[in-house]
């Protein structure tokens, strides 16, 4: 399975719940489908954007 057939299943599967990723995700995945980012660039993406801070 491609990159590219993989996150159009998995967006997809996203839309059947009524959602849509943001516009900054969808950025990242047409990066990964065409070879410019990895998977995990796109994780650290998502880590830091969505890190839970704690109390210190």
């Amino acid at each position: 399975m491609t990159a590219e057939v993989a996150w159009d299943y998995a967006i997809g599967m996203i839309k059947v719940d009524g959602l849509e990723p943001t516009e900054d995700f969808k950025k990242y995945i047409e990066l990964e489908k065409t070879g410019e980012a990895t998977t995990e660039d796109l994780k650290k993406y998502l880590d830091k954007k969505y890190k839970v801070k704690k109390d210190a």
